[in-house]
Parts: structure tokens; C-alpha cells; sequence
């Protein structure tokens, strides 16, 4: 397992190389000159050029990333253009938003989405199993930008119960959390019970039925257990998403996340600022990603042995 973990870290590297290439490339081809955004329209050519060759944005692309890749080995990411402070300054001051943020969402998807999914495959044809097959692909349709608008104007608005913007209270954290889950629980609930559904029409469900085993010990301890696999791998990757995803009701709901911090770093060229925000957000996606691979070998004892061998 040791041995697993840490060849699962090493790939790290090359996924990190990847990114910071793509979004350097991408960073060096939006138009615009950083000197010109940062100093504005009515500079002098003289303040940009000393300020281009100050951020060593006049040597070529290859030059410019290579001492990018050498300073970040070192540690060293890079100020922004827009406040000449360290990057990661303001991302670690807004980055507990948006773990929050995602995290209750996600969670929330899970608490709603895995028992509709079961109760759904366990009722098959009956109404439980209509009401909430049709709620979740409504849910699935719905963009966030929307359901987020239309929270706002009822629950805050309308009726007064939680506030519109900020990130101050946990009161101010309902909505957008509850924005984010609802499609998210849509399509766990549609993957539970159709994952369900296969699994409780296999022999040794039958098998135990046979034996006289309770409905519910085979439902939760023998069938959900295998059908949990790939509702797990959906969740992880739901939160990954969630984590870089959530700009858009960021954005909506007024809340200082590091996804906002990137859309105004792109507007403005700030390039370190860019970079240092798509690589924290790639570093813990893979890592979400790896204890999704860890609980599979929790749940599943056959993985488990496979990652001993």
C-alpha cells in the first residue's frame, strides 16, 4: 500500500508540469499586455517597457517558463501583478471558502443523493421511485447560474430567511451549498440505483435471500457495499470539480472563493496569480483523487489484496 501511495505522488510531477505548461501557454496568447493592464491606459511607454522588463515578460515564451518551472521548485510562485504580494497570500485567504463551499456540498449531494438512489432501486416502479427519478433529471437540467438566481429571489428576497452574498456567517453558506448539491445529488441518485439495480439481481444476493437473510442486511451490508464503488469515484470527482467548478455561484452569491480570485487574475493578465491558483487546485484534486482509490481498498477486501500484492 506504502509503496502504491507513493508512486501515486510521484505521477504528481508530470500532471503538474502538464498543467503549468498548458495554462502558460494559454496565459501567453490572451491578448493584452500585463504592463498596460497593471499600469493602465494612460501610462507612458516608458513606465511599460521598464515594467515588462522588470517582470521579464520581454524574453521569449521558453525563457519565461523555464524560470517559472526552476523558481516554483524553489518555492517561489511568484508576486502578483495587480498587488505585488506574494500569491498565495490571498489564495490561503480565500481558499477555506471554497474548501467549505465544496465540501458541504458535496456532502449534502451524498446525504441526499445515496438513500433516493437506493430507496429508487428498492421500489423500482413504484412512486417513490417516479418522484425521484423525475427530480433528479430536473435537477440535472438546471444550470447553477439559475437555481443560484432563483434561491436568491425567494429566500432572500421574497421570504428574508438567509442572506444573498458574503461569506461572513454559516447562515450565508446555505444557498450556495445548496445550489451546488442538487445536481450533484441528481446524478448520484440516478447512478445509486441503477448500480443498485444490477446488484441486487446478482446470485449471491438471491443466495442469501435463500438462506433467509433480513431485506435490510442484504440491501445495506452485502449490496450497497459493491454498489458504493462507483458512487464513490463520482463523488470524488464531483468534489474535485466543485473545488475549480464553483466560479459561477461564487460569482452569484458574492463569495470571496479562489475561483473568483483566478476569473479577475485572468481578466487582468496577472499571470502568477492564474498559475499558482489552477496548480493548488490540480495538486488537491489528485489527491482527492488518490483517497478515493483508498477507500475503494476500504470498502472492497478484494482491492484491498490486490494493492498488498
Amino acid at each position: 500500500m506504502t509503496k502504491y501511495i507513493v508512486k501515486r505522488l510521484l505521477m504528481l510531477i508530470p500532471v503538474l508540469l502538464g498543467v503549468s505548461f498548458i495554462i502558460f501557454t494559454i496565459m501567453n496568447m490572451i491578448p493584452g499586455d500585463a504592463a498596460t493592464l497593471i499600469l493602465g491606459e494612460t501610462s507612458s511607454m516608458e513606465a511599460r517597457e521598464q515594467l515588462n522588463e522588470e517582470l521579464g515578460l520581454n524574453d521569449p515564451f521558453i525563457v519565461r517558463y523555464v524560470d517559472y518551472v526552476a523558481d516554483a521548485l524553489r518555492g517561489d510562485f511568484g508576486n502578483s501583478y495587480r498587488t505585488r504580494q506574494p500569491v498565495f497570500d490571498e489564495i490561503f485567504a480565500r481558499f477555506p471558502t471554497t474548501i467549505k463551499l465544496a465540501a458541504g456540498a458535496m456532502l449534502l449531494a451524498v446525504i441526499l443523493g445515496v438513500p433516493l438512489g437506493i430507496l429508487a432501486a428498492v421500489k423500482q416502479y413504484s412512486a417513490a421511485d417516479m418522484i425521484s427519478s423525475v427530480a433528479a433529471m430536473f435537477f440535472s437540467a438546471i444550470p447553477a447560474f439559475w437555481l443560484g438566481l432563483l434561491s436568491i429571489l425567494l429566500f432572500s428576497l421574497k421570504l428574508g430567511w438567509l442572506p444573498s452574498n458574503g461569506a461572513d456567517t454559516a447562515r450565508a453558506f446555505i444557498l450556495p451549498i445548496v445550489t451546488l448539491s442538487l445536481p450533484g445529488a441528481a446524478e448520484i441518485t440516478r447512478l445509486t440505483r441503477s448500480t443498485m439495480l444490477e446488484i441486487i439481481r446478482q446470485d449471491y444476493i438471491r443466495t442469501a435471500r435463500a438462506k433467509g437473510a433480513g431485506e435490510q442486511r442484504i440491501i445495506w451490508k452485502h449490496a450497497l457495499r459493491n454498489a458504493l464503488l462507483p458512487v464513490i469515484t463520482v463523488a470524488g470527482m464531483y468534489f474535485g470539480s466543485l473545488l475549480g467548478g464553483s466560479v459561477i455561484t461564487e460569482s452569484v452569491f458574492a463569495m470571496p472563493g479562489v475561483g473568483t480570485l483566478a476569473i479577475n487574475a485572468i481578466r487582468s493578465k496577472d499571470t502568477p496569480q492564474v498559475m499558482a491558483s489552477v496548480l493548488l487546485l490540480a495538486v488537491v484534486f489528485c489527491v482527492i483523487m488518490l483517497l478515493v482509490d483508498l477507500l475503494y481498498a476500504f470498502i472492497d477486501p478484494r482491492i484491498r489484496a490486490r494493492y498488498s500484492k
